[in-house]
């Protein structure tokens, strides 16, 4: 910093300056500059010596021409009290610095060591250096030969070492042959189903029972079966006796990216079904499961709840999903299906209008050419015509009532 202020003798002036009627030109350059200014003034006008009032409109002057802080002008003038000069005492290095026992080329070398054994503990390493010198006579070793356990890991810490030892890869995704990452296109088509599993609860320690639940997309159609353990001997014969019991041909079966679902036992059974197609979520798409996730709170959670259920009861489970719920919601219990609007900004939107609320079967029946889809030797009219809704409800609701009480029993029985 060079400043001229040579016009500025005495206190008055400085006062007429902070007030802006006393001009002063100087220009700021650095801070080296900065601090001799600030000796020359606390000097000049004898600083230790004012009083308060003057000591505080001096400071006042020196943070306005200098832009320092109050508090760093605090800590100049009070190290000019202490040893009658002000100095920069900023981190630096030391003039006289302590030679370095370990190069450079010392840190490439162990880096070179650890890339060839896989980076081993300090003691091993530390044999290894030692050997490579005594043993092998080794001079790029003469120095490393006598490196301590701990400094080792200091050398590890060095910019030279992580040059020469680390190499850095893209994590590489582990490639899963099984199923196609992409959204089903099921073009108003039954037959295109989405698959999840739903956990109902522990209880003391031990796992409760799993919910396979498959939905088609375009009906609605659902069954839902009952395993013990999510494992493919029990799974895949009863995703086999869900899938035989949809009334009309699969033509692709979509899941997550779960396990349970994404393995070769699942793909070999819909290769047995002759099912075309094996779909799986997108990442970062959390909508193309959507419906069955949907159906999982709507109807598993809301008709089972989150009850334990004893893996003994399993049998019990299927018969009641199969003969009361299954039917009850394919044919008696009215869904919502969307209709997609365009808006003015050109965002699709979905709209559930009153008339489009309907069971999945009459949703089937207003397929062009439905009776096309079904399995040969399949007709619904007489299932969706042997009882009212009401009817159809109330003993779904008396069956779980019944089921309810068995698990109450086992579980009592257990404890």
């Amino acid at each position: 910093m060079t400043l001229r202020t040579e016009r500025i003798r005495t206190l008055d002036q400085i006062r007429a300056f902070l007030d802006g009627n006393q001009p002063a030109d100087f220009e700021l350059t650095d801070r080296t500059s900065a601090y001799a200014f600030v000796r020359r003034t606390l000097v000049r006008f004898e600083y230790h010596g004012l009083g308060k009032p003057d000591k505080g409109l001096l400071r006042r002057f020196i943070e306005k021409v200098t832009g320092f802080s109050r508090a760093q002008t605090n800590r100049l003038i009070a190290q000019h009290r202490r040893t009658g000069n002000i100095r920069d005492h900023r981190r630096k290095p030391p003039a006289n610095a302590f030679r370095r026992r370990y190069t450079p080329h010392d840190a490439a070398l162990l880096a070179e060591v650890d890339e060839a054994f896989g980076q081993p503990s300090g003691p091993a390493t530390k044999a290894i250096l030692w050997r490579m010198f005594h043993v092998y006579g080794d001079v790029r070793f003469e120095r490393l030969a006598s490196i301590s356990n701990g400094h080792i890991y200091n050398l590890r810490k060095t910019r030279q070492y992580r040059t020469g030892r680390l190499t850095f890869r893209k994590t590489r995704p582990t490639p899963v042959a099984i199923g196609v990452r992409r959204k089903p296109q099921p073009d108003g088509k039954p037959g295109y189903l989405r698959v999840d599993t739903v956990h109902l609860g522990d209880h003391g320690g031990k796992k409760g029972i799993y919910l396979i639940n498959v939905v088609d997309e375009v009906t609605q159609f659902q069954h839902l079966g009952a395993v013990p353990r999510i494992t493919q001997q029990f799974l895949v014969p009863r995703l086999e006796a869900l899938l035989s019991a949809f009334p009309f041909a699969i033509h692709a079966f979509h899941a997550d990216n779960g396990s349970e679902y994404v393995n070769r036992f699942v793909a070999d059974l819909l290769n047995k079904l002759h099912v075309p197609a094996f779909t799986k979520s997108r990442p970062r798409h959390c909508n193309d499961n959507a419906l069955v996730e949907s159906k999982n709170g709507s109807v598993v959670r809301k008709w089972l709840g989150h009850i334990h259920v004893p893996h003994a009861l399993v049998p019990q489970v299927n018969t009641f999903l199969h003969d009361h719920l299954c039917p009850l919601l394919n044919f008696h219990r009215p869904c919502l299906f969307p209709t997609e609007v365009v808006s003015a900004s050109g965002r699709v939107k979905r709209r559930y209008p009153q008339e489009d609320v309907t069971t999945p079967y009459e949703r089937f029946k207003t397929l062009l050419g439905a009776e096309d889809f079904l399995r040969p030797g399949v007709t619904l009219d007489q299932c969706a015509a042997a009882t009212t809704h009401l009817a159809a409800a109330q003993a779904a609701q008396r069956a779980r009532a019944q089921l309810f009480r068995a698990v109450g029993q086992a579980r009592n029985s257990v404890a």
